[in-house]
């Protein structure tokens, strides 16, 4: 579950159109999964993909960082403000790792697994790998961004992956959402939606 956070819905900082909307079926999905992971953008105050960090720019803007180009973003989902709370209808009690990106204050953070500086890990690839998981479904937001940049890098690591586009809502600035899933494809991503998904089952646990 990528990101279902508060800035990035109705009313938040950085508004995703219909963010909300993922919400209920997010809440189905995992019902029908034993191993659920949450992620949470989680910026330091002043971050470096902030457009408020740069003067004379907006959001949306990009400028060249040490790694590359940088989309630039209004302030969001800054450490403990209301906005880098999750969606509070969320119910997916049973979730067995909140992880935790973006907190670096020189580097931002779109996929789960690698940061923007493609050398900065998560760890979560060898959670994964350690309990025997070698599939991973992604819901959230958003598709263009985090949900992709999380599913490319999920094969990079050798995992089979599915995103579920009914559950998941994007940006799309100057044509990032065909970008994304034309790199999904190429990639080999699967794409699926909610009615599709079958329980995962109730027996599945790390190899011992």
């Amino acid at each position: 579950m990528v990101d279902v956070q508060k800035d990035f819905t109705r009313g938040g900082s950085l508004e995703v159109p219909d963010a909300d909307a993922v919400v209920p079926l997010i809440n189905l999905l995992a019902r029908r999964f034993v191993n659920v992971v949450i992620t949470q953008d989680w910026h330091t105050p002043g971050h470096s993909s902030f457009a408020s960090s740069h003067a004379g720019r907006k959001p949306f803007d990009t400028i060249e960082l040490s790694y590359g180009t940088q989309v630039l973003w209004p302030d969001h989902c800054v450490q403990d403000t209301p906005g880098a709370a999750l969606h509070e209808r969320l119910d997916v009690p049973h979730a067995q790792l909140t992880l935790r990106k973006g907190f670096h204050p020189q580097i931002d953070s779109y996929s789960v697994f690698l940061e923007a500086d493609r050398r900065t890990y998560t760890g979560l690839s060898g959670y994964l790998a350690l309990r025997g998981i070698d599939r991973v479904f992604l819901a959230g937001l958003t598709t263009d961004f985090c949900v992709a940049w999380s599913a490319l890098d999920a094969r990079r690591f050798g995992f089979a992956a599915v995103v579920l586009e009914d559950a998941c809502r994007a940006i799309d600035t100057n044509g990032s959402l065909a970008s994304a899933w034309a790199a999904m494809k190429a990639a080999g991503v699967e794409r699926a939606r909610t009615f599709q998904v079958q329980a995962e089952p109730m027996n599945s646990a790390p190899p011992m």
